[in-house]
């Protein structure tokens, strides 16, 4: 499982969107093993991958608006991403996977991206990243 908030040796719980940081640049390589490396560059690529996914209704990508909750990386190259809707009658409710899907298969060394819904627990605002309330001006 990638934690999307740690720094790759501590690459090991779930993290909601709006706790998330890139790894750290500022440890030295070394004191890295190189499965930690290919971790966080991995978590890195999948996190801007689905920064590229839009909420149709709300001009603020779905990672920062807390919809992520959860990402597995199994090797080699099969993510599995929890995820949720900011309401479950939203009218993409069938698309979302799929772009979520596409937008992570693009991802050099990721080879098949499942996607599953869930409603538990109900996405609030309070999952939202402070970047995604100063967009949409809640700050």
């Amino acid at each position: 499982m990638i934690d999307l908030r740690a720094t790759p040796s501590s690459a090991a719980a779930t993290a909601s969107p709006s706790e998330a940081e890139p790894p750290s640049k500022a440890e030295p390589p070394e004191a890295m093993s190189l499965d930690e490396i290919a971790l966080a560059n991995i978590t890195a690529k999948i996190v801007e991958a689905l920064k590229t996914v839009y909420d149709p209704e709300i001009p603020v990508d779905i990672y920062e608006l807390g919809l992520i909750y959860k990402v597995d990386y199994d090797d080699p190259g099969r993510v599995t991403i929890q995820m949720t809707l900011t309401a479950p009658g939203c009218p993409v409710a069938g698309e979302m996977p799929g772009w979520v899907a596409q937008a992570v298969e693009r991802v050099e060394g990721i080879d098949r991206c499942d996607v599953d819904m869930t409603f538990d627990p109900p996405w609030t605002p309070d999952r939202m990243s402070d970047e995604a309330k100063l967009e949409l001006g809640w700050m």
